[in-house]
């Protein structure tokens, strides 16, 4: 990775580790938590989790304006520590999961795009983090 294009978003999520795995893991709950904005969804998800799987996960506009496919290949599955994937257009990303105190802390790093600003990008991860941590604390 090239860590001067890295971003790293986090959060603390209300739940154990294996909650957390699950649910970020599993398309039934992708498709819930992954948006960055009430204005957009993900209709579909698909996850192969294993090490050359591939992911897809279809994120539009619930006006259907807008659409593109968030997909890649797993580089690293290590459950409940570590998923490590390139997506489609070369970048990498790096997740780690850490449980303190029956909490998961979530580290995410990914390689910047050269496209928007490395801050709208911040804010784009960390707004989908932060309904995924919003999904997993307010399920039963």
């Amino acid at each position: 990775m090239d860590t001067k294009k890295a971003i790293t978003v986090q959060a603390v999520v209300n739940a154990p580790v294996e909650k957390v795995w699950e649910y970020w893991t599993a398309p039934g709950h992708i498709m819930q938590w992954n948006n960055a904005s009430e204005d957009w969804h993900t209709p579909s998800a698909k996850n192969d989790l294993r090490v050359g799987g591939k992911f897809n996960w279809r994120m539009e506009s619930k006006d259907k304006s807008m659409g593109f496919d968030f997909e890649g290949n797993y580089t690293k599955v290590k459950p409940h520590e570590a998923l490590e994937y390139t997506i489609a257009d070369g970048r990498t990303v790096v997740i780690r999961f850490e449980e303190v105190d029956s909490k998961t802390r979530m580290d995410i790093t990914f390689e910047a795009e050269n496209e928007n600003p490395k801050e709208l990008q911040r804010e784009g991860w960390q707004a989908i983090l932060n309904n995924f941590k919003k999904h997993v604390e307010e399920s039963k």
